[in-house]
């Protein structure tokens, strides 16, 4: 499933809390995006029909949820950056980093912990 930068915003509020009505969902991310009520509810339909999302009725209202898991959405668009850009591999992403001076001290650490707790 292709989920679009503009629904991943959606998303986003859902996965944070839910179930949301509409109009909490366009209260959450409309404003920020300047996004009318129109174009949320654009989202919503999408997100609906790609069963990303699911809406019960609750009285004259509906309330949306989340089907696709955060973190299943988190891996499978990783997976793809580097499946498109890097071949499948993780290390040319890294060092595409580290070469443009993009890496910070925190991320240098986080990093060199991760390799040495895999390497146990």
């Amino acid at each position: 499933m292709k989920i679009s930068t503009a629904e991943s915003v959606v998303m986003e509020a859902l996965w944070r809390n839910s179930p949301l009505t509409s109009e909490a969902i366009i209260a959450e991310v409309g404003g920020p995006n300047d996004w009318t009520e129109g174009t949320v509810k654009v989202l919503i339909s999408r997100l609906l029909k790609k069963k990303a999302i699911a809406a019960q009725a609750d009285g004259r209202r509906y309330l949306y949820t989340p089907l696709v898991a955060r973190q299943a959405y988190v891996q499978s668009e990783s997976q793809g950056l580097l499946d498109r850009l890097f071949n499948g591999r993780l290390a040319p992403l890294v060092t595409h980093f580290s070469e443009g001076d993009q890496l910070s001290d925190e991320d240098i650490a986080a990093l060199k912990a991760l390799i040495e707790k895999i390497g146990k």
